[in-house]
């Protein structure tokens, strides 16, 4: 097969919303939906294909060729895609570099990208310090929950894009739905739970984070993924067309619309939530209809993980 039709891994932490299942029809019984993995081989949570094998396993049986040459750099697969309905607030956080990862937790570290779907009125991110501040008071306000005062709070808007390095401190506020996309990481150093009672990562996310005021990027690459736009109105402009060649595989995210995709003799019916991987090698692709997509794969690059 050329293309596949995932079903996520889907994920119920205790800040979460029921909009990933009402609004983008994420096939769950749970009570709330925090997360759906829509492109995972991650062990916590693989995607899982239509006949019910899991992404990683198929991966497994054909072979990493499906991933492409881009991937051969890798040990493992890159990149996890995921919803984000954050109903209350999400913890304050920190991701560690690859380095420190790999020493302390036995994987890669994380950067991400968010792409916002949609945001109450007030609802807001934050990203970095406001100010630059020292390791002796970032310790006492977390000690003292002013953590929170320090922040760069940044208004989530409709469309923006928001790109979080490893080491820089953030959190998603509630009222907001994201779509992420990172490296192939769960590594979280939980700082701050709004009084959840959930355990705190206090000693590691001193070594990793950066403690000065962060430019805000909007970039849509790095070393582990590029993620392009795609706008249908299914009027004007009602089809697009591409080619997946040997060097990456494609995943295709769609954020709105429906219509039909294809890839060689495939064809599939798409609706918003769904998330479909064309393999390295695919060939020619095409979407049809109206369609508000993410489109992600992974660039060429020397460096080696």
């Amino acid at each position: 097969m050329a293309i596949l039709k995932l079903k996520p891994a889907c994920k119920d932490y205790p800040w979460g919303g029921r909009r990933l299942i009402e609004d983008f029809g994420v096939d769950s019984d749970k009570k709330i939906l925090a997360e759906a993995w829509v492109l995972s081989c991650h062990p916590d949570g693989s995607s899982i294909l239509e006949n019910g094998e899991t992404l990683a396993d198929y991966i497994n049986r054909h072979g990493k060729k499906i991933l492409g040459t881009n991937c051969e750099r890798f040990n493992d697969f890159p990149i996890l895609i995921k919803f984000i309905d954050a109903k209350e607030n999400l913890s304050v956080q920190v991701h560690p570099p690859d380095d420190y990862a790999l020493t302390h937790e036995g994987q890669l570290g994380k950067c991400e990208m968010w792409y916002i779907l949609d945001a109450d009125k007030n609802s807001v991110l934050y990203c970095g310090f406001n100010k630059k501040i020292s390791r002796d008071e970032f310790t006492a306000r977390i000690k003292n929950n002013s953590l929170v005062e320090v922040l760069n709070a940044v208004p989530a808007r409709r469309g923006e894009v928001i790109f979080i390095p490893a080491g820089t401190i953030h959190a998603v506020g509630k009222g907001v739905l994201l779509a992420e996309i990172q490296q192939n990481s769960n590594v979280s150093y939980r700082i701050y739970d709004y009084g959840r009672n959930r355990p705190l990562h206090i000693a590691k996310a001193l070594d990793v984070t950066n403690l000065n005021p962060v430019t805000l990027s909007s970039k849509t690459s790095c070393d582990y993924f590029v993620v392009d736009k795609l706008k249908l109105d299914g009027k004007i402009l009602s089809e697009a067309q591409g080619l997946v060649d040997d060097k990456t595989f494609l995943n295709v995210l769609i954020l709105g619309g429906e219509g039909k995709i294809s890839c060689g003799d495939e064809d599939f019916s798409y609706r918003k939530g769904d998330s479909f991987f064309l393999t390295a090698g695919a060939g020619s692709w095409k979407i049809r209809g109206s369609c508000d997509a993410l489109l992600t794969t992974v660039p060429d690059n020397e460096k080696v993980f």
